[in-house]
């Protein structure tokens, strides 16, 4: 696979007061494609403040996170998550239409990495067979609904209001309702909510597993959650984006470390045999 140029370290995302966590912080493995086919200047930028941001933010509540490069030439070894508290997967490009059955070309596709795809999807699975807190943003959301066995549109097409038309800003805001009694719901406090979103592509038939969490006025699912694990959340929209509220960003990810500390509290400790 050809890699661009323009490209994304993993030294240039990392957050700060990371080191001086204290011991026995819970652990989030932290899944993104650093660097996907077609990246540019603008979206190396954007992808470095959207991951710094996400990093940051599990380290302001007190979790330690893993970055996990799933395009690295070298991909890591999936025991990476095994034994993590939380998983926590980032947006990037686009999914592999024909992973959800859609083939031939298709209107504005981006950023595709089948193999980012199939390792990310591996790991999810892996992830809701442990049932350990999951979080998955963006193309995670994606991913998630695929690994479930559900379906993408692939291409909204323009004019729908979920990114930004040329010239305007990339992640416009918008409006979506949230279910009642989803863990969303309780999570905000609220019915509706203001987010930002920049995506072309959507869930369409939700996987079986999964529910709707919240939907945009126009319709389109906008969150997911697991049936039956106990805390797996996809949302659509970008609380990662640090122009958008931090107060909100701060209730999402609190609430997802919360849950990975309870993990990480459950989770059976090797035994300490005396001498």
């Amino acid at each position: 696979m050809n890699r661009q140029a323009v490209h994304l370290n993993a030294h240039e995302v990392t957050p700060v007061g990371l080191w001086s966590l204290r011991a026995g912080a819970p652990t989030v493995a932290t899944v993104v494609s650093l660097n996907f086919p077609g990246l540019t200047p603008h979206t190396r930028d954007l992808m470095r403040r959207f991951t710094r941001t996400a990093l940051q933010g599990l380290v302001n509540t007190g979790a330690r996170p893993i970055l996990v490069d799933s395009s690295a030439r070298q991909l890591p070894d999936p025991a990476v998550t095994a034994t993590a508290d939380a998983v926590l997967v980032l947006g990037g490009g686009d999914v592999d239409p024909a992973l959800y059955g859609v083939g031939g070309s298709v209107p504005n596709a981006y950023g595709v990495d089948r193999r980012a795809d199939l390792y990310t999807m591996d790991l999810l699975g892996r992830s809701l067979d442990r049932d350990v807190p999951l979080l998955a943003i963006g193309r995670g959301s994606h991913l998630l609904n695929v690994a479930c066995g559900g379906t993408l549109v692939p291409d909204l097409g323009t004019g729908h209001g979920h990114r930004g038309e040329p010239g305007d800003p990339m992640c416009p805001e918008q409006e979506v309702a949230l279910e009642p009694g989803s863990r969303l719901a309780t999570v905000f406090g609220a019915h509706r909510l203001a987010v930002r979103s920049d995506h072309h592509q959507a869930v369409d038939v939700v996987a079986p597993e999964l529910r709707v969490a919240a939907v945009a006025d126009d319709g389109v699912v906008e969150a997911t959650e697991h049936r039956e694990r106990t805390w797996a959340i996809g949302v659509q929209w970008h609380p990662e984006d640090s122009h958008g509220s931090a107060a909100d960003r701060g209730k999402l990810f609190s609430a997802f470390v919360a849950q990975a500390g309870a993990a990480r509290r459950r989770a059976p400790r090797p035994r300490v045999l005396a001498a």
